[in-house]
């Protein structure tokens, strides 16, 4: 298996054209990184959803973005300082349990994951938990601490997929601009937003140099189709995105719905 570059690269990205992800299966319904949101994604005909992981203080991996229950749920207080007998039974807008990562793997077992890694006490339980599931092919891990997916990369090796952190990300801006700066080369995408602090990230040069580099780029979080539509003109190979049924429409009218 090879990508456009001709380097072999992870059974992840085993997908034809750009893939459409579902950003935290879909926040703008207001039930995000829920099972019912996920399960609509995939109704919908998503096959790669993104996620956020944070460990319960037992060590119970949560889809969760933040890293409170306070804004969206019921419940309260930091998920690294309650159990997770405490955390099930918060309701995301009043009805929807915060699930647990391993169940979502069970419950949706064709579904491919972003998952990104929000605090280091995920990394270990994350790793151990593709291992027991073996669920390598299944999951491309991110964080924005370039150092936490370097160190789950040396603990898995290369049947681990990842994404650049901060720091990769702006070598790879660095890069594409012509400066002689070092790239990690272990990663297998760029995943980062259209722009940063007002200033562009995802531009023709960039793209062509992540793909120059054997590196996909994803590009988070897009709701706007105009954006949609800018970024696909300029090759990149997936959006993330809130709204979901948009970016289905975007891509159907383009002929790249897969």
């Amino acid at each position: 298996m090879s990508n456009r570059t001709g380097l072999i690269r992870h059974p992840y990205l085993d997908h034809p054209g750009p893939i459409p992800f579902a950003h935290r299966g879909g926040a703008a319904d207001g039930l995000e990184n829920t099972a019912a949101q996920f399960r609509r994604a995939v109704e919908l005909g998503y096959r790669y959803l993104e996620t956020d992981v944070h460990a319960t203080a037992d060590g119970r991996l949560v889809a969760f973005h933040d890293d409170t229950l306070d804004r969206v749920t019921d419940g309260a207080g930091r998920i690294a300082d309650l159990p997770w007998d405490d955390v099930r039974h918060a309701r995301v807008a009043g009805s929807e349990p915060v699930p647990l990562f391993e169940e979502l793997l069970e419950t949706f077992p064709e579904v491919r994951w972003n998952v990104d890694m929000k605090a280091e006490p995920t990394l270990r339980p994350l790793l151990e938990l593709l291992e027991r599931t073996d669920a390598w092919d299944r999951v491309c891990v991110g964080s924005f601490s370039e150092g936490r997916v370097v160190r789950a990369q040396r603990l898995a090796g290369p049947r681990l997929a990842t994404s650049y952190g901060t720091r990769g990300v702006l070598a790879l801006r660095l890069r594409s601009w012509g400066l002689p700066v070092p790239v990690r080369r272990s990663a297998l995408a760029a995943q980062v937003p259209e722009a940063q602090s007002g200033v562009p990230v995802v531009d023709r040069r960039f793209v062509r140099t992540a793909h120059a580099r054997g590196l996909q780029v994803h590009v988070w979080t897009v709701n706007e189709p105009e954006r949609m539509h800018r970024l696909l003109d300029l090759g990149v190979d997936g959006i993330m995105t809130d709204h979901i049924d948009t970016l289905r429409k975007v891509m159907e009218d383009r002929g790249v719905w897969a």
